[in-house]
Formats: structure tokens, C-alpha cells, sequence
């Protein structure tokens, strides 16, 4: 079957920006890195976002092909240019009509960010402290944020906090980037993904205008975003997986195993067919998922029937799957390429480290088991 042009597109960016530069890629350079406004230049930039608002209003599915295909090439990179989605479904879905015109039609190739996660809340998002007070026309937010993917070059961050006069209420608010008062404490030195840039940041009376406050419960729209950002990180372990399979196979061309190429081993065969097993999997579980996404998402009462859904199973079990098996994969194939895997100077050993945070962010494995028993396992007449 003949390739979608824009995954065309998308291939030959990975072939002409990615592939061949792990070590550029891999360096901790400046952000954002050039290779952003050449992603810009081939249209796709926010590909998600609605036609209304200037996107091409790509769905779901889509887009899980489109991550798989730049995750193939850097997950880091894929994380960065998809990660604005659950900010921008976010808005879109329970802003005002003027506060979205004003921020999603202009956004065009820019980037936004979600401001959710604190040290001392982890990953109970309802004991964060950073807080919100309306004086007047306008709201006034106060507190630090542990971890912002892409907020330094963002036009603008949805920021999660607590009312300061009622501490059970929470409300997501939108900050332009250059409000005063927004700080960039520092940029996380991690483990992988470092093409992307992750961010600490404070908040020092940052005064917006009281419509800048979306509608509904801050940490319920929060956990709707989620759904789509996680099924594009569950993503970005397949386009590694795939990855890993081909210098898997690349390296066997070259290796020899008493005599013979590794080609040829059994063992290295078994692996390498057990991979392609979980690599199916894996594609499937992803466009499942987004295909649930989607159907929602179509509905003309989308918002409010993602606010009565919260978090879609799939999506959870997707992202739990994906960064397991994804992480079986490499380790796996790391220790096919021996001391050489352990190195600098594979590229198997970077895989290893990006695919990791498959498992770690929006929700470590653990915080996600306890949600699905929660949510999917216990009989809604026990739930308290």
C-alpha cells in the first residue's frame, strides 16, 4: 500500500535531520534546536491542531504514525514536537471562544506547554501548592513547577493550581510565556530524549486576565490532555523498538559467532523474531487506542463526554505496555552487542536510555497500575 504523502514527508525529514546525528542529538545542545523550524518548513508543525484554528486537524491515528515515524529517528525530538498537544486539546476544548482564538489561531508552528507536576505533590497531583486568587479581572498564580517539556520557547502554559481560597478547588489557567513573573529556574540535565528540554519553573505573581481560566476542574482537564500525549509517548517506545530491530540487524551483517555471521545464529534469530512479535503488538495497541481517542474526540459533545470519561484505559495500558516491552527490547538487545552496548559509541546504548522515560513520565508505571485497579479493576459499587 502507497505511503500517506505526509508520512512521506515525515520519513524524509527523519532520513535528512535525525538519522546519522544521534551524537548532535544526544548532546544536550541549546534549545530548541534548528531542526525545529526545518520541521516547520515541511507544514506539518502541530499537525494536530483543529482547521479552525489554522492546523490540518489530523487525528489521533495520525499522529501515531507520524511519532512512530520520528521516534525512529529521535525520540527526543518526537517527544518535543508532540508534547504541545495535550496543552493545545486542553484549550481547545474548554477555553473560551475568544481566549482560543487568541492563542491557538496564532500559535502556527510555535510551541506551548502544561505546567502540572511539583516536587513535594509527585505524582498526587492533588496535594500541588502552587496557587491561583482572582483580584478583581484578574488571576494571580504563585509556585514552582518541577518538569515543563518545551516551556522556554513556548508562546504561551496552561498552569495547574489551587485556589487560594478554597483548596479543594483546582483551575487550569493559561500564561502567555512573557508574563512577569514566569522564571526559568533551570533546564533538567536527563538521562535521554536530550534533544528535548525540560524545564523547572517558577511563579512569581503572574497576573493574567480572569478568562484566561479554563473551564472545569484543572486537574479533570489535566487528566482528559493526558490521554493523548500518553498514547504518543506509549508511540515513541514502538519507533525505538523499530529502530533497534534494524541496528540489531545491521550489526549482525558485520558480527561473527564462532566463525559463522550472527546472521545466522539461531539464537540471535529467536530474538530477533520475538522483537517483531512485540513490535506488532505494539503498533496495534497504539492505533486502538487512538482509534477510541478519535471517536470521542468526533463527537460533537467531545468535551464534555472526555470530562465524563477522565482517563481512557487504553491510553493507561498502552503507555504501560508500550514502555515495558519497549524497554525489553533494548535491554535485550543490548546485551547482543556486549561491551559495546554499554558504550558511547552504539547508538544501542542511547535507545536504551530514551526509551526508558516511556515508564517515568505522565505517571510512572506504579502510579498507572494503582489507577487502572482503581478506575478498571475495582467494582464500581467498592469504589470510595
Amino acid at each position: 500500500m502507497r505511503q500517506p504523502e505526509y508520512l512521506r514527508t515525515v520519513q524524509g525529514f527523519v532520513r535528512r535531520e535525525l538519522i546519522g546525528r544521534e551524537a548532535e542529538l544526544d548532546s544536550l545542545a541549546p534549545a530548541p534546536l534548528p531542526l525545529y523550524e526545518r520541521w516547520a518548513d515541511t507544514g506539518l508543525a502541530n499537525w494536530w491542531l483543529p482547521k479552525e484554528h489554522g492546523g490540518l486537524g489530523m487525528s489521533l491515528e495520525e499522529s501515531v504514525r507520524i511519532v512512530n515515524e520520528l521516534a525512529y529517528g529521535d525520540a527526543g525530538a518526537a517527544f518535543t514536537l508532540f508534547i504541545p498537544v495535550l496543552t493545545t486539546s486542553m484549550v481547545a476544548w474548554y477555553g473560551g471562544e475568544e481566549l482560543r482564538r487568541r492563542h491557538l489561531d496564532d500559535l502556527g508552528s510555535g510551541f506551548c506547554a502544561t505546567l502540572g507536576s511539583e516536587h513535594a505533590a509527585g505524582s498526587e497531583l492533588g496535594r500541588i501548592t502552587t496557587t491561583v486568587r482572582r483580584e478583581g479581572d484578574t488571576l494571580v498564580l504563585n509556585g514552582e513547577k518541577a518538569f515543563s517539556t518545551d516551556a522556554d520557547f513556548a508562546r504561551f502554559l496552561v498552569v495547574v493550581a489551587r485556589a487560594e481560597d478554597n483548596p479543594a478547588q483546582f483551575q487550569a489557567v493559561l500564561v502567555p510565556r512573557d508574563t512577569p513573573g514566569v522564571t526559568m529556574d533551570k533546564r533538567w540535565d536527563v538521562i535521554g530524549l536530550r534533544s528535548s528540554a525540560t524545564y523547572q519553573v517558577s511563579l512569581s505573581n503572574c497576573r493574567v486576565p480572569a478568562e484566561n481560566a479554563l473551564q472545569g476542574n484543572g486537574l479533570r482537564l489535566l487528566e482528559v490532555g493526558l490521554n493523548a500525549s500518553r498514547i504518543l509517548i506509549a508511540t515513541t517506545a514502538l519507533g525505538i523498538a523499530r529502530r533497534v530491530r534494524d541496528v540489531c540487524m545491521d550489526y549482525a551483517k558485520t558480527k561473527s559467532v564462532k566463525g559463522s555471521p550472527l546472521l545466522g545464529n539461531a539464537v540471535f534469530a529467536s530474538r530477533l523474531g520475538q522483537f517483531e512479535m512485540q513490535i506488532d503488538v505494539m503498533a496495534n495497541q497504539c492505533l486502538t487506542a487512538a482509534r477510541e481517542y478519535d471517536a470521542i474526540a468526533a463527537r460533537p459533545d467531545a468535551g464534555e463526554e472526555f470530562l465524563r470519561v477522565g482517563a481512557l484505559k487504553s491510553a493507561l495500558t498502552t503507555k504501560m505496555f508500550c514502555g515495558q516491552t519497549g524497554w525489553q527490547i533494548a535491554a535485550t538487545a543490548s546485551e547482543m552487542f556486549g561491551g559495546l552496548g554499554y558504550t558511547h559509541e552504539a547508538v544501542i546504548g542511547k535507545l536504551l536510555r530514551d526509551v526508558r522515560y516511556v515508564s517515568i513520565v505522565e505517571a510512572g508505571d506504579d502510579v498507572l497500575r494503582d489507577l487502572v485497579f482503581t478506575r478498571f479493576v475495582v467494582p464500581v459499587s467498592k469504589r470510595t
